[in-house]
């Protein structure tokens, strides 16, 4: 879902009047890609040799770029940019700056895996863009990783996971959080599910906007 809600995001944000104007988009959705968080924490199957083999087959269909709807698997992507001469967008780059356009001069709360999370993706890159961020204590992870796993990836009812996202919105708003950076791929589909009203950025936006750009092509909207 996560790979199709970047997709969707492609086309929307591109200024096209017709079919013809859209940008050519290769996809590899390749599921059985192993966890990145599992293999970030606890030793589980290292991903990059699955992300290599996508990577690969992307390249043989053309692609002049390439994009993942994934913010843990950019964990991985040093290990992952020496194997092709393409340049990879990175959506930690893009979202940190989001945060610092839109919400300058505020406090953006990191709502992300516990993999994100102890990887320190989001903190060197808002950090860099001088961006002051909360990050979730230890039962805002564990509520935001079953809100993830056992709620959007399991296609759970969004009543289910409800109380428990609001929960962690209200402690975290509680502690100073001004905005929230969703730097999880599931996380803007639960926003969506649930329509909750946040201050916040999605990184599968800007990641999609970031593509479009790229491409050369118009945003919708400017």
């Amino acid at each position: 879902m996560a790979t199709a809600d970047l997709f969707q995001k492609i086309v929307a944000h591109t200024a096209a009047d017709q079919d013809g104007g859209h940008i050519r988009v290769y996809i590899d959705s390749n599921a059985s890609i192993p966890d990145r968080t599992a293999a970030i924490l606890s030793g589980g199957e290292d991903p990059v040799p699955a992300m290599a083999d996508s990577l690969g087959k992307l390249e043989a269909c053309g692609a002049d770029c390439i994009i993942m709807p994934c913010n843990t698997a950019h964990y991985f992507l040093p290990r992952l940019e020496p194997l092709t001469k393409l340049p990879f967008l990175s959506m930690i780059r893009v979202a940190a700056q989001a945060c610092r356009e839109r919400f300058p001069g505020r406090t953006a709360a990191i709502l992300a895996t516990t993999g994100t999370l102890a990887a320190g993706l989001y903190q060197g890159a808002l950090t860099a863009e001088g961006v002051s961020f909360l990050e979730p204590d230890e039962g805002e992870r564990t509520a935001l990783m079953e809100i993830i796993y056992q709620g959007v990836k399991a296609s759970a009812p969004p009543e289910r996971y409800r109380a428990p996202f609001l929960s962690v919105i209200e402690r975290l708003t509680g502690r100073g959080a001004e905005c929230f950076l969703l730097a999880c791929t599931e996380l803007p589909l639960a926003v969506r599910e649930l329509g909750v009203d946040l201050p916040a950025v999605d990184p599968t936006e800007e990641l999609a906007k970031a593509a479009v750009r790229f491409c050369g092509y118009g945003l919708r909207g400017g």
